[in-house]
């Protein structure tokens, strides 16, 4: 180190630059650091291009299509106006159609006035669930020591159901993000009502409009914990409970599972925004809000005009202007030309859709600040409360995961990267002992994943009546894949199978990372200002809001005002409903051949298109401002501290993890349930397929058969787990040690037959997979495979000799390549992480 003498003594101060060497040197760094704003500068020059080329080609090619489409439809409109015209009916087809779309009109504004009476009841009612079961209020969070506005509901069953109280129960948790609770069970094909017809207890967790003075979202963890254990105490004799997660509820039952590990059974989150900066480049226009319309100030700002309380209305909001030409204008003249169909499923849909609920300034701030702009969750650095950090990898119970391709507002990538950036590869997964599967539809919208009766009858029933299989996977990452394969009496009957992924296939939904570097900037920013707001500005603003003015200003908000105005409680309207019931009486509506009625709809359909392209020239506009502001070389600079992503372990530190190295000094130990699970596993490694009905086959001898129901599920799932990491680590001393586990011949040949009863016919497996089959025999000394195992060995009557198979278990097979004849089984099924 240089002292003060030295710098000022070229021939002794080291760090003078004097030589070649040293300018060398220089010159080398600041070219390498050029070179990486080069790169980074290219990267985001990439981004813009792409997103500009996604954009203006979707933008080309859908509104191309669409003008061609109108301009067949305005031929063919003209069309039908000449030959009215030359019929001499084009005046009385207008004089008709007038009378109609009259009537109409009053029949609709009669509909908009059931909607504000609906409205004003039910916000005098303090905004209810809109459940169409009846329940009973189980436990109130605003009695427990951190008191919260959450509540847990009993689904009582409708007539005609019967439930078991012994069957696992579910508990349905709704999104809380400016709507009302409900939404998973306001229709008779809903999860509640999959789950009821099925026989299980299912409980529902619902909140009232206003939070409890003080609330944190902590509060609200709590609350909810409280409650599984309530279910839990409730049911005894039951598996531990699927928790099922909607939107933002499906985060909340991430936090919930990730801070009490021990609670919960499996948990199924649908179209939970979990990885708030993924996306994909040209798409997924709603993560870029934050860095264009602003940060967590705007909650903060909004909290403080609403006394503290952030007014859900701001959201449902911004819902809408996602999409404008459908909830801002389809949805209504869809209601004005289909009247005549009656209004029961807008009113219904309605009473959900503008049931406006609160949240305390805490909880948005918590939401936006270390979820959506601060993406802290997948990072590992939320705190639910001081002190108690979130971590993803705490969570020990299987997770069911369900996107959509067609959901912008929670795209698939926003629902399934957090698995990526938390776990190093699929190892990890297995070595912590998850599982974890998930689903990406084609096409259904964000709230048809909750709404929907076609996915509450095939995806939500599949996942009901698969989540008894799912923990008898072995643990890794898997994707579930539902096939259409007959219809039969009425009912679809579907093939379901887990295919086995790896990151790679999650990473490869989206287009990498560099698209997600602006958005560390947009989080310091964020920061920034927030407490300049903080600082500076909120003092004003908080001197000059009064209780009434807050009240106040919840009242005018535009989603409740146009609803109020709307009721029977203005003056204008009351005329409405007689001029309705008059309508109704002396309906007469135009003929469906009328031009005008065709004019109307392509009247209808050209506003839709416009308002559709200003909405997709709005999202292109915002992509690029986006990337070019905050994917600049300042942005870059500003936002560089907050970049860091999730430190991941490499190879040798996952194998020196304490559960690998616990795993691996018991290679050799264990007796016939230890081997019969790992030569499972070691199927399921070579196969990479599993169908679900091989999985039930595995799931029934694991949990039914001794020894292995004598095990218990926690000491199952252990030995699982343990098998698992042996198989994973090292898979050739695995198979040799087996003959270590299993004692004598009779034990061997037993243990073999489960293992091949599970593992279905030879005739439906890979070769590798008959091959491996051959090799465990061959190890454990036993004679070649020669047949298929038709029925439970390990369920047969006792007087059979347990080592060898009687003749009624098999039939004649065509030989294998290069063998001779086997005898053959009938119909396929299943392994813990066995065959597909």
């Amino acid at each position: 180190m240089a002292n003060v003498f030295d710098l000022f003594d070229p021939f002794r101060q080291s760090q003078v630059l004097r030589s070649k060497g040293d300018l060398f040197s220089a010159m080398q760094k600041t070219m390498t650091a050029t070179d990486g704003e080069i790169d980074a500068g290219s990267a985001i020059l990439t981004v813009l291009t792409t997103a500009a080329s996604r954009q203006s080609e979707r933008i080309a090619d859908g509104h191309s299509r669409r003008a061609e489409a109108a301009v067949e439809t305005a031929r063919s409109l003209m069309d039908k106006l000449r030959a009215a015209q030359a019929e001499g009916k084009l005046h009385t087809d207008y004089a008709e159609y007038l009378r109609d779309a009259w009537e109409r009109t009053i029949l609709t504004m009669d509909t908009l006035r059931k909607r504000g009476d609906i409205f004003l009841a039910h916000e005098e009612a303090g905004c209810p669930p809109v459940l169409i079961y009846d329940y009973d209020v189980i436990m109130d969070g605003r009695d427990l020591p951190y008191p919260s506005n959450y509540m847990l509901l009993k689904i009582l069953p409708p007539d005609g159901v019967t439930i078991d109280d012994a069957r696992r129960p579910y508990i349905i948790i709704d999104p809380r993000a400016g709507h009302g609770p409900g939404i998973g069970g306001f229709k008779a094909d809903s999860q509640v009502g999959v789950a009821l017809r099925k026989g299980h207890p299912v409980y529902f967790v619902a909140f009232r409009r206003m939070p409890e003075p003080g609330q944190f979202l902590s509060y609200v963890t709590r609350s909810e914990a409280a409650f599984v254990r309530e279910v839990m105490r409730r049911h005894p004799r039951a598996s531990m409970p699927v928790v099922t997660g909607n939107c933002q509820g499906g985060w909340a039952t991430l936090l919930l599972a990730a801070t009490n590990p021990d609670l919960t059974g499996p948990i199924v989150i649908n179209g939970a925004p979990v990885a708030p900066w993924a996306g994909k480049v040209g798409e997924s226009p709603m993560r870029y809000n934050a860095g264009v319309l602003g940060g967590t100030w705007i909650p903060m700002f909004l909290s403080d005009l609403g006394g503290g309380i952030f007014d859900g209305a701001h959201l449902v909001q911004n819902f809408e202007l996602l999409n404008p030409a459908r909830t801002l204008f389809r949805k209504y003249t869809d209601l004005f030309r289909d009247i005549d169909k009656g209004d029961e499923a807008f009113l219904e849909f309605e009473k959900w859709w503008g049931g406006f609920f609160l949240m305390t300034e805490a909880e948005i701030k918590w939401i936006v600040e270390q979820l959506f702009v601060g993406n802290r969750l997948v990072k590992n650095e939320a705190r639910i409360e001081p002190g108690r950090p979130v971590d993803l990898k705490a969570i020990r119970a299987p997770i069911i995961v369900f996107a959509s391709h067609g959901d912008n507002i929670t795209p698939p990538q926003q629902a399934l990267n957090w698995v990526a950036e938390t776990y190093a590869d699929v190892n990890e997964i297995r070595i912590r002992g998850q599982r974890i599967v998930y689903m990406v539809h084609e096409q259904v919208g964000h709230l048809g994943i909750f709404v929907s009766s076609q996915i509450a009858k095939k995806e939500h029933t599949e996942v009901a009546s698969t989540l008894k299989t799912i923990e008898a996977l072995a643990p890794g990452l898997y994707e579930m894949t539902i096939e259409d394969v007959t219809e039969k009496d009425g009912h679809t009957h579907f093939t379901v199978g887990f295919a086995e992924r790896t990151l790679d296939d999650i990473r490869a939904l989206g287009d990498g990372l560099d698209d997600q570097r602006p958005f560390a900037a947009v989080a310091r920013a964020a920061e920034v200002q927030a407490q300049l707001y903080d600082a500076i500005v909120r003092p004003v603003v908080r001197s000059l809001v009064t209780e009434s003015g807050a009240e106040m200003s919840r009242a005018l908000h535009p989603m409740r005002l146009t609803r109020a105005l709307a009721s029977s409680s203005n003056p204008a309207m009351q005329p409405v409903e007689g001029l309705a019931a008059k309508v109704k009486a002396e309906r007469r509506k135009a003929a469906a051949g009328n031009p005008f009625l065709a004019a109307e709809a392509f009247w209808v359909q050209g506003t839709e298109t416009m308002i559709d392209f200003l909405r997709d020239s709005r999202d292109m506009g915002y992509e690029l401002y986006f990337h070019s502001i905050w994917g600049s070389p300042w942005g870059r600079a500003f936002g560089r501290t907050h970049e860091a992503r999730r430190t991941l372990k490499n190879q040798n530190e996952l194998r020196g993890l304490p559960e690998v190295a616990t795993a691996l000094m018991t290679v050799e130990l264990g007796g016939f349930c230890e081997a019969v699970i790992r030569m499972l596993v070691l199927m399921a490694e070579n196969r990479r397929q599993v169908r679900r009905d091989r999985l039930e086959r595995s799931a029934h001898v694991l949990t039914r058969d001794e020894p292995f129901r004598s095990l218990g599920a926690e000491r199952r799932a252990m030995i699982i787990h343990q098998q698992t990491l042996i198989a994973t680590f090292e898979p050739e001393r695995a198979i040799e040690t087996l003959p270590l586990l299993l004692g004598d011949r009779n034990e061997r040949e037993l243990a073999m037959q489960a293992v091949q009863y599970i593992a279905g016919d030879t005739e439906e497996m890979l070769p590798t997979t008959v091959v491996l089959l051959q090799r465990f025999r061959e190890i454990l000394g036993l004679d070649p495979l020669i047949g298929n195992v038709s029925r439970d060995p390990l369920s047969a009557p006792a007087e059979v000799p347990p080592a060898l198979e009687p003749a009624a278990m098999l039939e004649t097979v065509p030989p294998a390549a290069g063998g001779t004849a086997k005898p053959r089984r009938g119909k396929p099924v299943s392994t813990p992480g066995g065959e597909g």
